[in-house]
This record gives C-alpha cells, structure tokens and sequence, in this order.
C-alpha cells in the first residue's frame, strides 16, 4: 500500500458513534470496485482516484470488501490494503463499513483490523456453509459483534430461510447489531421479517441496489446499497433524495433511467454483476475493466453496449 501522506495517523482512534453510524446506514452505502492493474495487483492509485471520486461526489458511506470489490477474490492481504486504502483516502469524510466474512476466526480478526484501522462498522457477509441453523447463524454473528463491541456490526441476509426471529435475538445479545443489509428479492418477505426482527430496532438497508430500493423503501427500509454509484454517484443521491422525499414518481424514474444497466448485472444469476460495472469505469477512462475469476470480463459487443447505456448520465 501506498505510504499515508504527512499529517495522517495509522490509528485514527475510535470512529463515530451508535447514532452517528445508523445515520450513516440510512443513505446510499456505496459498495466500491477494487481496480486491478495490467500485473493483476490491486491500482492504489486508481482505488484512491475512484474513492475520491464517491467522496467528492456527496457519497457518505463506503463498504470496502463488499461484493462489487470482488471480495472473495482477494488475498487476506489485499484485503486489509483495501480496508486501510479506504479508510485513509476517505479521511473522516466518509463512514467506513468494512466487509468481513469467512469462518469464524477470520472474520472476527478482519473486524479486529477494521477497528485499529478507524472503521466505525463492519458489513458480516452471509455465511458460507453448506448448512446453516438459525441458532448457528446467531452464533456466528454473536461471535463476531462481542469480539468488536465498539464498533457497529451489520449482518449481509442473503438467506431466504432466515426468520426475522433470529435477528431479533442476536439483536437481544448484541447491541451493537445496529442493521441489516436485506438482500432476499421479495419485498413482502423483507416487509414481514423487518417487523418480526424489529422495525425501530435495527437501520434497514435494501441490500439489492437501486432498482429494489423503491419497494423496500415502502417496506421500512432507509438506505440501499450500490455498485452502480461508482459510475454515477448522482443517478444514485437523485434516487435516495427523491425516495427520502416520498416522491416515488421522480425515484420509478430513475428506476426506469438505469433498468437495462442493472438488468444487465443481473442477468444469469449475476454472472456480470461486477464485470459490468468495471466495464463502464472503462468506457469512462477510470479504471481498467479486469476482473479476477470466477467472474471475467465481457465480450465486445456488450462492451458497446454498456457504453451506449450510460452515454448522458451524470457522473
């Protein structure tokens, strides 16, 4: 990693508040793209344009080692440069809520880092085990949030089977779980499990992006996350102001706006997600388009495509 500039400190202290970091969680949490250069390590000094970029651009809240920054992908390693690259370029500008995960032990020593690193909240990705109980899921997240008191704790609900019950609890034992990423496509289900959970008790955020925020917005959510503020961070603040506003007509239009971009991350069970939004930092001259396998980058003519899809919109 690149060395701090004078005047920063390798421990910036404690990071925001309880209230301060569900404020935080009720915007839009940007999800940022870790850039690869042409040797295959991680661009520093891309990350730091792109960051500076979301940052000078009114984003508040970055979640480095989120899913758009391909973090099952990275090294341990790269992971903490991409946790300490963030937290350093954002500067006290942004909140930082670091995505950790894995079994145990590692999940619960990336937290570590994130708290000695500045971090005010850590996003816990979805577990990844054949077979997870609801007790088990408690566990696993107890595990992680009493490890790291000071910090705000966030589990990423990827989980259809998950009973609003079970957050309630860990919630019970854990009070500093302050939110929820809800990433389950079933407004209804979210509506129902944010109530069975605790809709005052936790910060929701509607953890499938802008074309899912609308919905989840009507069902308690107060923040959404989003890949695609990378390439726009406005498309993204127009949609959160007009949603904060009640106005669903100027938020559908957005929603109209970027349909076929994100339809395009969507499509084969997200196969693109990632790819497609590197592809458009590249068609915008920021970053270069590679991915790390298993994802891969896209074949030319929707290449052109991408392009044509963002053409005009306000970066």
């Amino acid at each position: 990693m690149t060395s701090r500039p004078p005047g920063r400190t390798t421990d910036p202290g404690p990071g925001p508040g309880p209230d301060a970091s569900r404020e935080a969680l009720a915007d839009v949490v940007a999800i940022p793209v870790t850039p690869f250069a042409d040797d295959g390590t991680i661009d520093t000094e891309a990350h730091r344009a792109l960051l500076r970029r979301l940052i000078d651009g009114g984003v508040r809240t970055l979640t480095p080692n989120g899913n758009t920054g391909e973090y099952y992908a990275l090294s341990p390693d790269e992971r903490r440069t991409v946790t300490e690259l963030t937290i350093d370029e954002a500067a006290g500008q942004a909140t930082i809520l670091v995505g950790i995960g894995l079994e145990v032990p590692t999940a619960v020593a990336a937290a570590e880092h994130a708290r000695h690193a500045g971090a005010a909240m850590v996003m816990v990705h979805q577990p990844v085990h054949p077979y997870v109980s609801q007790d088990g899921w408690i566990d696993y997240h107890r595990a992680i949030a009493e490890a790291v008191p000071e910090l705000g704790v966030v589990p990423y609900i990827r989980d259809p089977r998950l009973r609003g019950e079970s957050l309630a609890e860990l919630g019970r034992l854990c009070p500093n779980v302050i939110g929820a990423k809800y990433a389950v496509p079933d407004a209804a289900r979210f509506a129902a499990f944010a109530r069975d959970a605790g809709l005052e008790r936790f910060v929701w955020v509607a953890g499938l992006a802008e074309l899912y925020a609308p919905s989840y917005f009507a069902g308690g959510a107060t923040g959404f996350t989003s890949g695609l503020v990378n390439v726009a961070p406005a498309v993204s603040l127009g949609m959160l102001e007009a949603l904060r506003a009640g106005d669903y007509d100027t938020a559908m239009k957005v929603f109209e706006r970027i349909r076929p971009f994100e339809d395009l991350r969507a499509a084969r069970q997200s196969a693109d997600n990632v790819t497609v939004v590197k592809e458009a930092l590249a068609a915008l001259g920021l970053c270069r388009r590679d991915v790390r396998p298993p994802s891969r980058v896209l074949p030319e003519p929707v290449r052109a495509e991408v392009a044509a899809l963002i053409a005009g919109w306000p970066t």
